[in-house]
């Protein structure tokens, strides 16, 4: 039977997916954001485009075989928008950023302020003549005409942009919350044009449209300048970065600008510098702070062979370092654009406010005009000028601003905060998520203990002293590479012991080492070992048993064919383990531990750090991790797991939260939601509490933005008229709108006070 052509042709592999972040300018409400996301997602090769308006930054993935750059700017400049220019690409290589876009930004903040200032004035100068105590001394046809020229400058100059980024989107039929402000100014304006050309003697709005757009403009740049500490975080980080470094270079030291420095130079640094690249230590001792990674305040001592990481801070000694990872491949660059995907993401709370503000201008539209139409035909007389003012009320009170910041905003306060404690939040959907947790599920090897065998007794028989009994088992180790053979020479050099060299070394492969130190014949490894080599194990049977009870693995020696003594050498718990076990369940949350591990030693080490003998899992080969989390998500449980090796990776996956130690494989990393840039485990309860607060911040923004608009758009409609005979000034109307937007990025703001501990 034959094979049709088309199943038989070779077909090219799809196209790998790029990811651009580019500075969106002109964006001012919600329903910029909506508009701009539709544009970009049907555009033809854009898999999908999130727009943030806090961060002002459109993130788009798309296939590069199908759209390009160029293309993708398009497609926001056909939506009515902006691109920052782009940042050039030296600067983008060698991860020194470029600031061109904070001072553009700082540059627009300026102008916002005087603007606003000078329509303020303008407007309340004004309002003070038209609200002059017993009237003023001039006939108000008079009055009307001198106010023409200011409220003309004040409309269509300081007010322009609201009038071109109207135009913009009504050319493309929508509204935004310039719509909103154009209409309401020009309303005023407009009928106060025609008072004062009919000679009329009316009161005007001039005034109140002047100060409408002199306290927008306010309200705008006190968001701006609020969204921009909220986006402190990142700036904070690379403001660590030193600018030049001291780099030896054929026998002579220079110092360069840090986007010079290449792989495997030489670099010094001399006490109180911050380390300028990634690399190791190679020469010389120091101890280094690392809080700006870790959130941990004490220095961490650092010696030939160690790692050495990019804007730390050298506390005392000079040092020599090779530099390994530079420009865009620091860790401290790749954690700014770990901290910028996050802010400019979107959590799944966020679908439901764009839904909303989609629809939200044209409603208050249809809601301004049936004001209008009521007050015309049902209100007192003078009827026109009630009808509009309450028509005008009604399209500034409006607010899509705080909502579509409320957000966003809290999003970058929280995901900024955690980097600054060594918790990198991948998006805000790990937020999100994080809050919901209900049982947290720790990996023992590497994220309960230190991952590495460590020396906890050391037991010499009679005739033999314990410094001798290390001397000669850790020359005779030397040669070994085995786990625990390094723990006992480790342990030989944290004594400061020097060690003799070792003859006639031989391995065996699963029982230990044999060699020959000193003149001596020495044997170290396990009891088949000693018994093989016709030695009488008999005296070390008892320290053995006692030492496997205490969750240790026992090491023999036998010296000259005599037992000597033993090692009991186990992973030992981190010293803050217990804590941040203790912090989980104040916390509420089940605390489970998984090991490959015997039981006995996995129930020995949850007595140590607190957690209950029938929430141990242990015994578990690393394919079936993943399953465990699986059976207690079927339980019921929302599982946060927590992990650090290769084969955590599967596990971080499947649970509905993956937090990953940072120290840990690279692949455990990519597998997480959360990444714990150091070790200590109480940064976990403190990334779930920092994901509380962030959703509790984002929930009291909503309630506020739609309570807001829900309680004062029907205010300014006149709702209270009728029982007070009360009605909002439209200017009242413009100071309370800029004051919903303001509180609701301050009350995000609040997220900067948030602790680990």
């Amino acid at each position: 039977m034959s094979t049709p052509l088309a199943s038989t042709q070779m077909t090219d592999p799809p196209s790998p997916m790029l990811e651009l972040s580019l500075p969106v300018v002109g964006m001012t409400c919600a329903s910029c954001v909506t508009r701009i996301e539709r544009f970009l997602n049907r555009s033809d090769g854009v898999a999908e485009a999130v727009v943030n308006l806090a961060t002002e930054r459109a993130t788009v993935r798309f296939d590069p075989a199908r759209i390009d750059r160029a293309a993708i700017v398009g497609a926001i400049e056909a939506a009515g928008y902006e691109v920052a220019p782009q940042a050039a690409a030296a600067a983008e290589e060698a991860g020194t950023g470029d600031d061109a876009e904070e001072r553009a930004r700082a540059a627009d903040r300026r102008v916002l302020l005087r603007d606003a200032l000078a329509s303020t004035a303008i407007g309340l100068s004004m309002m003070v003549v038209a609200l002059w105590p017993g009237g003023v001394p001039w006939p108000m046809d008079r009055v009307n005409v001198w106010m023409l020229a200011p409220a003309t400058i004040v409309q269509f100059v300081y007010g322009r942009r609201f009038l071109v980024a109207a135009a913009k989107g009504l050319r493309h039929g929508d509204l935004t919350m310039d719509t909103l402000v154009s209409m309401g100014t020009l309303a005023a304006y407009g009928y106060s044009l025609g008072i004062t050309l009919l000679g009329a003697e009316m009161e005007t709005y001039f005034d109140s449209a002047a100060v409408i757009i002199g306290l927008v403009l306010l309200g705008r740049w006190l968001e701006a300048r609020a969204k921009g500490q909220a986006a402190g975080a990142v700036k904070a980080l690379l403001k660590l970065r030193p600018s030049t470094a001291r780099v030896l270079r054929d026998g002579a030291e220079a110092d360069l600008p840090i986007d010079q420095v290449r792989v495997g130079d030489l670099v010094r640094v001399r006490p109180g510098e911050r380390v300028p690249v990634d690399g190791v230590l190679v020469d010389g001792s120091s101890a280094l702070d690392e809080s700006m990674l870790t959130g941990e305040s004490m220095p961490v001592d650092k010696r030939p062979g160690d790692p050495v990481v990019g804007a730390t801070l050298n506390a005392s000694g000079s040092f020599v370092m090779r530099a390994e990872r530079v420009g865009r491949d620091t860790t401290l660059s790749q954690i700014a654009r770990l901290v910028e995907q996050a802010q400019g993401s979107k959590a799944p709370i966020q679908r439901v406010v764009d839904m909303v503000t989609a629809r939200f201008v044209p409603v208050v539209v249809a809601i301004a005009a049936v004001t209008f139409a009521t007050w015309m035909l049902l209100g007192p007389e003078p009827r026109l000028p009630a009808a509009l003012g309450a028509a005008i009320a009604v399209l500034i009170i409006a607010c899509p601003c705080a909502m579509g910041l409320a957000t966003p905003t809290a999003i970058m306060v929280g995901t900024g905060k955690g980097a600054e404690a060594g918790i990198l939040v991948r998006d805000g959907a790990a937020l999100e998520h994080a809050q919901r947790v209900t049982a947290v599920v720790l990996d023992k090897t590497g994220t309960i203990t230190r991952g590495e065998p460590q020396v906890v007794t050391v037991r010499p028989l009679q005739g033999t002293t314990e410094e001798e009994l290390l001397v000669l088992a850790a020359a005779a180790e030397q040669g070994s590479e085995h786990p625990l053979a390094e723990a006992i020479v480790r342990r030989a050099a944290e004594s400061g012991i020097s060690l003799p060299a070792a003859g006639e070394f031989a391995a065996i492969p699963g029982e230990g080492v044999r060699a020959t130190v000193d003149g001596h014949s020495v044997l170290v490894g396990s009891e088949r070992l000693l018994a093989e080599a016709g030695v009488d194990t008999g005296p070390l049977a008892g320290p053995a048993a006692e030492v496997a009870e205490a969750a240790q693995t026992p090491v023999l020696v036998a010296i000259d064919g005599r037992a000597a003594g033993l090692f009991g050498i186990a992973d030992t718990v981190k010293p803050e383990s217990a804590e941040a076990i203790r912090r989980l369940h104040s916390a509420g949350l089940e605390v489970w531990m998984l090991t490959g591990d015997r039981v006995a030693v996995a129930r020995t080490i949850g007595a140590q750090v607190g957690i209950r003998p029938e929430r141990i899992l242990a015994e578990v080969r690393p394919g079936e991790k993943a399953a465990k989390v699986a059976a207690l998500q079927a339980a019921g449980a929302i599982v946060a797991m927590v992990g650090d090796g290769i084969n955590d990776a599967p596990a971080l996956a499947q649970a509905d939260l993956g937090v990953a130690i940072g120290t840990g494989a690279d692949v455990a990393v990519e597998a997480s939601d959360i990444t714990l840039v150091g070790d200590d485990l109480r940064s976990v309860p403190a990334g779930i509490r920092l994901s509380r607060a962030t959703m509790r911040t984002i929930r009291q923004n909503l309630v506020w933005a739609f309570g807001y608009n829900t309680l004062l758009i029907p205010v300014a409609a006149g709702a209270l008229y009728p029982l007070t005979g009360w009605l909002l000034s439209p200017a009242l109307a413009a100071g309370a709108m800029a004051l919903s937007s303001v509180s609701v990025v301050s009350n995000s703001l609040r997220l900067r006070r948030f602790r680990p501990t």
